[in-house]
């Protein structure tokens, strides 16, 4: 390596200064139509080939660039839905009469995200899906992220109207850390969680370009955490896409269990770009979203204590009950344990009664007897607060980005961007966090050319005032009463109700009888028959000063509680912050394009900052920021009569906690006619995120902890607590701490991309994966007597990552076939399947692999009917029941697997008007058009059906 870069570094800085000397001008213009009507083309993109110089065609079609590149050169012509064409230029051309023609043949788009190069989708080497301006445009869901989940292979978690995480080749989660995100090269991660918040913080519709998402191992190229897949959205060029363009999109949201079942929605976007002598270009976005959120109301018990089964249910029939979506009501005490105790205190007024009640019986009745008579073996739980009392439903988002393009020539563009986003919405971690008044902003500075780039961008967040819900409703009822003293309420009162009933039958029946045996009998009989009365007098009792919903003093206690930071209060606060540089050459043309050749790097900082209420401190009281660097080669070459390409690539990651990472890729396609063969060993990791390393937080399930020792030596667990699962086995086995390492997986796939004749797209893969130091959630128990803490009732319980100490091994395939059919009809569908083939022996771990087995999608549509404006299109979509683990799951109902999602499906559809008049499309659409009723997590919202109205106008439309 260091030879190399000795031998190219003075070859780049003699390129980059050339770059910028002047050359002779050549002058290239025309005019660009339609093959079939003649029309005139407006917005076609034309561009020197191999570099950033560009334009489009105007109104009337036409086009003019001066460019400084020596002839001959090619310039590239292309719109998305016609034929790509490449034109030799020798010189001046300003009468250029260019006819473009539809594509006739499936599959001609153009990626880049699988080798970081530009290359037919045919040929990637490895699985891509993409999605175009015309499918983001006619697709029949509420937003074009939704649609992702129409991709092959591609599932999606819904939290929010606004919120969704993808997920990909199985462990999937609300906030997915094994798929990357990025928009314009930029890492859309919130620095402080290590997941996107969905499209909160992203890129306006009217933005997108297209979207290209990988799944599988992609962390050669991309980095750590692209385990299972990326996915890349490119926003428009304002050189490219100018003008002013808008949509509005109006309608209604509706869910049978919403408070208000059918409630507005509006979704609304402006974008305006303009371009100066193709030197200097600018665009500017705007979007706001408005809606009522979706609401999560599994009331179902999952306690699972006094006999119960996960199910419907409540208090009146299960003392410790526990809902799902009801918080508060987590913590469960038995009373026949707690009150045991006292029996040792001769001074405690119950005790006293007992003792008197034992010495009148002559001793036939110990003081441990009468108490297991008067008192049940039961469970207790506080009443808790339903989420829709808790929440914040009132669902809005707002982004905001700019971006300034300058051309310093034909070889070199300076980009200066801009986003910013703020929004409320909820999402599902270890607690249900109401995010509201959540902001990201991005800001990024790249130098590119037609064969590098350079690039530094942050990432600043800032969580507004949201809170954890969860915790929300466990504070709310220890501000009315602490549990210390509601639970002893509760108790005694209970106990002296039945006492005193005890004692006055057993001593009414001994006087009227003088049988010792009948009189125990009937205050035993007479007793126990009355509990259901003692357990409501001893709840009303203690629940003395309990804060209903609906009143001021509920609501001014919410508010108070709100604006505390954890643990004291429920607000969480993150203002952590991300910053990235990274650069990339492409030396193949300096090869004489004999082979490929790629070489790239980066450096980048995690600077953690939420005062305290989410992450460890130092012992300085500082909380820690984490470095990380890397760097990557790639090698291809064609061979065989440019038939068959190899690529191998290799990349070095190294982060300051961790040993360094190497991750290998190599790949090969092979092509014949209109098929291609493709296999790749692939590689990836996952360096542990920020929340991995050092999250403290406790929630209303477990104390989430980080899994570096700085953070679990501080709660002494190694040695001093139990694994949960060798608990609930019956086994009690003491935990014992271990190194903990970067999860890894290799991949082997294979696949097939290829027309079947002129009307037939057909794409295959297969894939297996062997995964090491598997990171998998680890729970431990400390009892009372292991963590003395007398502040808490009953154990305390832990919840953290780990490694699996065998391999974990999953598979599975995905088929799609994409049909023309006449007169412009599509019909496709498309499966996918992924299993775990091994889990390595879990017994102490969740692997929370949370992916149906089977997922498709089937869909029809045409864009344009007959010729006439129409079009129309609808997606079927299924997806088989699973079981979902996480740290949000009641741990025993985590450790058996009983949390399992239904399976669901749903329709989508949409019917459109283009208005070439007006340069406008109207479309009336409706996701989830039947109403099925679903949910995609375990304590997410129950998702229902948005139906829309929307009007795009673009200035480039063309009839």
């Amino acid at each position: 390596m260091k030879r190399l870069s000795t031998k190219f570094l003075p070859a780049i800085l003699v390129l980059f200064l050339m770059s910028f000397s002047v050359l002779a001008q050549t002058k290239v213009g025309g005019q660009v139509s339609d093959a079939a009507s003649k029309e005139a083309l407006i917005g076609v993109s034309i561009a020197v080939k191999g570099k950033v110089i560009g334009t489009i065609t105007d109104a009337k079609g036409s086009f003019s660039l001066s460019t400084s590149t020596p002839v001959p050169f090619t310039i590239v012509v292309s719109m998305v839905g016609y034929e790509r064409q490449e034109i030799a230029i020798s010189g001046n051309k300003t009468d250029l009469k260019i006819n473009l023609k539809e594509q006739s043949v499936l599959g001609q788009d153009v990626v880049v995200s699988a080798s970081r190069v530009e290359e037919s989708v045919m040929k990637s080497p490895v699985s891509v899906e993409k999605m175009d301006i015309r499918s983001i445009r006619e697709t029949p869901s509420a937003s074009f992220y939704d649609a992702l989940r129409n991709l092959k292979g591609v599932e999606m978690v819904t939290q929010s109207v606004s919120f969704s995480s993808i997920n990909m080749r199985g462990f999937g989660s609300n906030g997915n850390v094994r798929v990357v995100q990025m928009i314009d090269g930029m890492d859309n991660q919130a620095p402080g969680l290590n997941f996107s918040v969905g499209n909160i913080v992203g890129i306006s519709e009217l933005d997108l370009e297209n979207v290209e998402v990988l799944p599988g191992a992609s962390s050669a190229l991309y980095g750590p955490n692209a385990m299972n897949g990326i996915v890349l959205m490119n926003s428009k060029s304002p050189f490219l896409y100018q003008g002013l363009s808008a949509q509005i999109k109006g309608g209604f949201m509706d869910a049978p269990n919403r408070t208000v079942q059918n409630t507005p929605y509006s979704d609304i976007s402006i974008r305006y770009a303009k371009a100066f002598n193709n030197k200097v270009a600018f665009k500017l976005n705007f979007n706001t979203l408005s809606a009522e959120d979706w609401q999560a109301s599994d009331y179902r018990d999952q306690s699972l204590l006094n006999g119960r089964t996960l199910g419907l249910g409540g208090r009146s029939t299960n003392l410790a009950y526990n809902g799902v979506n009801i918080y508060g009501d987590e913590t469960n005490v038995n009373m026949l344990s707690s009150l045991t105790p006292v029996l040792g205190d001769p001074t405690n007024p119950l005790t006293a009664g007992i003792n008197q009640i034992s010495r009148a019986t002559g001793g036939l009745l110990s003081p441990t007897a009468i108490l297991g008579y008067i008192v049940p073996n039961v469970n207790i739980s506080r009443e808790g607060y339903a989420e829709r009392d808790l929440a914040s439903y009132a669902n809005r988002n707002m982004k905001f980005n700019a971006a300034l393009h300058y051309r310093f020539n034909d070889k070199v563009e300076l980009i200066l961007q801009g986003s910013y986003g703020q929004g409320t919405t909820v999402y599902t971690g270890a607690d249900r966090y109401s995010i509201k008044n959540f902001s990201m902003g991005q800001y990024k500075a790249e130098l590119k050319g037609s064969n590098f780039f350079l690039r530094a961008y942050t990432t600043q967040e800032n969580s507004g005032d949201a809170y954890a819900t969860g915790t929300l409703g466990q504070i709310v009822n220890e501000a009315a009463k602490p549990s210390t003293t509601w639970y002893p309420q509760y108790f005694g009162a209970f106990a002296t109700q039945a006492l005193t009933n005890f004692g006055t039958v057993l001593g009414t029946t001994l006087a009227q009888t003088g049988n010792p045996t009948l009189a125990v009998g009937n205050a035993i009989a007479t007793t126990q028959a009355a509990f259901n009365t003692y357990h409501n007098n001893a709840r009303a009792a203690a629940d003395a000063g309990r804060l209903i919903p609906g009143t001021a003093a509920f609501t001014t206690a919410v508010e108070a509680i709100k604006g505390k930071p954890l643990p004291q209060g429920a607000r969480f606060l993150d203002k952590s912050a991300l910053y990235h540089y990274e650069g990339m050459y492409n030396f193949s043309e300096m090869l004489n394009d004999k082979f490929e050749m790629l070489v790239g790097a980066n450096y980048r900082v995690y600077a953690l900052n939420s005062e305290g209420s989410l992450f460890a401190r130092q012992d300085n009281g500082q909380e820690f920021s984490i470095n990380e660097y890397g760097g990557y080669l790639q090698l291809a070459k064609k061979m065989f009569q440019d038939k068959f390409k190899l690529t191998g690539s290799m990349r070095y990651d190294k982060n300051e906690n961790f040993e360094g990472q190497y991750s290998p890729r190599l790949s090969g396609v092979y092509t014949v006619g209109q098929s291609n063969f493709r296999a790749s060993y692939q590689t990836g990791f996952r360096i542990p995120t920020t929340q991995d390393q050092y999250i403290d937080l406790n929630t209303p399930s477990a104390r989430l902890l980080g899994g570096l020792p700085v953070v679990q030596d501080r709660y002494k667990l190694s040695g001093n607590s139990l694994t949960l699962q060798s608990v609930l086995a019956g086994k009690p086995e003491v935990y014992t701490a271990k190194a903990w390492k970067p999860e890894q997986v290799r991949t082997f796939e294979v696949g097939y991309k290829g027309n079947l004749g002129n009307n037939l797209l057909a794409d295959f893969y297969y894939y297996q994966s062997t995964f090491t130091n598997f990171s998998a959630g680890q729970v431990v128990v400390q009892t009372p007597q292991q963590h003395n803490d007398k502040t808490v009732v009953g154990n305390k319980v832990f919840s953290f990552p780990s490694n699996v100490d065998n391999l974990v091994k999953t598979s599975g395939w995905g088929l799609s076939l994409d049909y023309r059919l006449p007169s412009n009809w599509t019909l496709g569908g498309n499966v996918s399947y992924n299993a775990v083939n091994d889990n390595g022996g879990l017994s102490n771990y969740q692997l929370a692999f949370n992916t149906p087995a089977y997922r498709t999608n089937i869909t029809l549509g045409n864009r344009n009917i007959g010729g006439s404006g129409w079009g129309f299109s609808t997606v079927w979509r299924y997806q088989d029941e699973y079981v979902w683990q996480s740290s949000f799951v009641n741990q025993i109902l985590n450790q058996t697997q009983q949390s399992v999602i239904p399976s669901f499906s749903t329709l989508d559809a949409q019917i459109s008007k283009k208005l070439s008049s007006i340069k406008s499309i109207v479309k009336l659409g409706a996701s989830n058009l039947l109403g099925t009723a679903y949910t995609t997590g375990w304590g997410n919202p129950t998702v229902g059906s948005i139906y829309y109205v929307s009007i795009t106008f673009d200035e480039l439309l063309n009839k």
